[in-house]
């Protein structure tokens, strides 16, 4: 079930052999086996190239989830003037039969470009093929027409017509029933002199037969690519909705000050979570924490006696990684917690950190996991100017095959207790082939086990770590916040999405950005559309529906009483009824994600011009159904923005000059709309607009990039 690396064939075989010393000799002869020594693949009759989607070059799997559309390009192309065609061989896992025919189309503008689109109906690994051939009836075809047009007879045409009365019979002798007689009776009046010209040919152009003979075509020359392969995984790999938070300050308070909370505890938290819309409950490393160099209150170096300390210092003498903090409960609490989350329609993701405090039982099992330094102490981990006295990082050199195993065992604890979202903390400072391992060791045995990477990192490492395995990834989004920026990262983003899937987190505990610090409520609205209505995946850190917005101190974007290092309760209930939280617009936004399959797409993502830098606009369809979603934000928290569409109506279904009808989700206001029109965003009343849209037919797939 590993997806497995492409065999491409060393330089030497792939058509990159030096010539003979007696190359002119050879083709003068046209021996063909020394020609096929020569060029390494003699079967490349026509041209195929830039096939997607690849990854890679085929060394990794391109990535799909059940039910959605993936489209199939190539470019086809040969000498001459003769007809050509080509067609995709999608075969879904474990089957080597012969899969349906799954003829490709041109795709406007470029003249030699073709697309088919797919849709894999189970998880595993798929693989495909583009066929390159000639086409002899559309040659044919045209051949006809143009002659025809150009005035000449039945004495001109007779050995036109016989060439396609030839083709049919080749139809015909694969046909059966009624098609076989349509076709054999079209073949007949080809050949029948005592009709006129015209009577003769209109059996074989009728639209019925042409139908059949897209289908059933005749095929030559038929050139194929290497097979590739697609990993398909389950819906929520693509789309979901994230809530972040940490089950420890869910107790209650008592005398004025908060107690530590329990997974019985934070289940209580679980209905409002729900009743939020959101899909997927994250929880930050759920592990006993260390007590050595245990930091305090805002990352300080004094804690005091109650300090709680950071859960991603993980391990102590009450255990490590396949632990549950005793303070939380016990495994079984746990699975209760992760049952319940079920219930109510979500799931558990946990984090998965690969680091120890000084007291993880791993430190004195096995040292030379760690990096030692001259002096003989254990190095911690560092970034500079930050230090984290409370972490150790793991060195994966020093014995790679007792730490693989581990690691391994490690998440088939959490599999084993119903956990089937991993996020992943910082893998970027992990060795890329470790991962490429344990996630597919994983997915040998539970395939529909996901795992997001958390790496703020470079765009190369983040691209890679998507290509060798993880299911989606953390992003730039939270620091894209103007237009321009925004489309550049929204384009970059839908073009890798056969590989790269984004989750859009709004915040998290360590990533308060300035424009929610400064922004007010209307900010936080603004920020929550955009990531909910661009990305199919999107997340917001427990604390965002309250506005948290104070920093540290000025220039940080590190919470003021960062929930990492103590316990944080909220007083949810009173922020309900005072109309001070931000509950009710997150769950507008998320049932109206879940109301529309077009915002559960990322490569469907379009931009529009907008004459107002401050005004962003964006739409999004979903192949195959009439669903298509328009969007406008106003960017600007502080100040009303007025500005006017320029739609491009063809990557919506629509023709250029269409009026149509459009209903504001937020708001439930309608307006009557085309190419051209009015918008005026008062970010203090609603900053966005979000429009569904339904014409009754199913938009192109795919639309054409805006």
């Amino acid at each position: 079930m590993t997806p497995r690396r492409s065999s491409v064939p060393p330089v030497e075989t792939a058509g990159f052999r030096r010539l003979p010393a007696t190359s002119a000799d050879v083709l003068a002869r046209a021996d063909l086996d020394s020609v096929a020594a020569m060029t390494g693949r003699p079967d490349l009759r026509l041209g195929i190239s830039d096939v997607a989607p690849v990854v890679s070059c085929g060394t990794f799997s391109a990535r799909a989830v059940v039910g959605e559309h993936v489209p199939i390009t190539a470019t086809v192309f040969r000498e001459g003037h003769d007809a050509v065609a080509a067609n995709v061989v999608w075969t879904p896992p474990g089957e080597d039969g012969a899969p349906p025919f799954v003829r490709m189309a041109k795709l406007p503008p470029e003249p030699d470009r073709w697309l088919a689109g797919v849709v894999p109906d189970r998880e595993g690994l798929w693989t495909f093929c583009v066929e390159a051939w000639s086409d002899p009836l559309a040659t044919w075809h045209h051949a006809v027409e143009v002659k025809v047009e150009a005035g000449q007879g039945a004495e001109d045409l007779a050995n036109d017509l016989e060439e396609g009365a030839r083709l049919l019979d080749r139809v015909a002798a694969e046909a059966s029933g009624q098609d076989q007689e349509a076709v054999t009776a079209a073949a007949a009046a080809l050949r029948d002199t005592s009709l006129e010209l015209t009577a003769r040919i209109a059996p074989a152009l009728a639209a019925p037969l042409q139908r059949y003979l897209h289908d059933h075509p005749v095929r030559e020359l038929i050139t194929r690519t290497p097979r590739y392969e697609v990993w398909v995984d389950r819906p929520r790999a693509l789309y979901g909705s994230w809530y972040e938070f940490f089950p420890r300050s869910e107790g209650p308070v008592v005398g004025g000050r908060p107690t530590h909370g329990t997974f019985a505890d934070a289940q209580n938290r679980l209905p409002a979570i729900a009743d939020m819309g959101f899909d997927v409950v994250y929880l930050p490393p759920i592990h006993p924490i260390g007590t050595v160099n245990r930091k305090g209150r805002n990352n300080t170096l004094t804690p005091e006696p109650d300090d709680v300390g950071s859960p991603w210092a993980i391990g102590s003498a009450d255990g490590g990684h396949d632990a549950v903090h005793p303070q939380l409960g016990t495994m079984a609490d746990f699975t209760a917690f992760v049952a319940r989350t079920r219930e109510l329609g979500m799931e558990v993701a946990l984090d998965f950190a690969l680091q120890a405090a000084p007291d993880h039982p791993w430190v004195a099992a096995h040292p030379e996991w760690f990096t030692t330094k001259p002096d003989g102490t254990i190095a911690y981990a560092e970034n500079p100017p930050k230090k984290y006295q409370d972490i150790y990082p793991i060195n994966f050199d020093n014995d790679p095959e007792g730490i693989y195993a581990e690691c391994l065992r490690v998440i088939k604890v959490w599999v084993d207790a119903g956990v089937r979202i991993f996020r992943v903390d910082n893998p970027h400072t992990k060795p890329l082939n470790f991962w490429h391992w344990l996630i597919w060791q994983v997915k040998k045995t539970d395939p529909d086990v996901l795992f997001l990477a958390e790496a703020f990192t470079r765009p190369a490492m983040m691209h890679q770590l998507a290509r060798i395995g993880f299911t989606q990834s953390y992003t730039y989004f939270t620091w894209r916040t103007e237009r321009g920026e925004l489309e550049e990262y929204g384009r970059d983003l839908a073009s890798t999405a056969h590989y790269m899937r984004p989750n859009f987190f709004v915040n998290t505990p360590d990533i308060l950005h300035e424009s929610l610090q400064f922004g007010g409520p209307p900010m936080f609205k603004i920020r929550a559309v955009l990531a909910s209505m661009m990305s199919p995946t999107w997340g917001v850190y427990s604390g965002f529906e309250l506005f948290e917005h104070v920093a540290v101190r000025p220039g940080s974007e590190e919470y003021l009483d960062t929930e990492k290092f103590q316990l944080r309760p909220r007083d949810w209930a009173a922020a309900e009824a005072s109309g001070r939280s931000l509950a009710p617009y997150l769950r507008k936004l998320n049932e109206i994600r879940r109301a529309h399959p077009a915002l559960q797409q990322l490569r469907t993502l379009r931009f529009h011009p907008m004459d107002n830098p401050n005004l962003l606009c964006f739409s999004k369809t979903d192949p195959g159904s009439p669903d298509a979603v328009l969007v406008i934000v106003n960017l600007s928290s502080h100040h009303t923005q007025i500005g006017t569409t320029s739609l491009d109506l063809p990557s919506l279904g629509l023709d250029w000059h269409e009026r149509f009808s459009v209903t504001d989700e937020i708001t439930g206001a309608s307006y009557d709309w085309g190419q051209f029109n009015y918008v005026e965003l008062d970010p203090y009343r609603e900053p966005a607009h979000v429009f569904g849209l339904s014409f009754g037919r199913p938009v192109r797939f795919p639309p054409p990039v805006a």
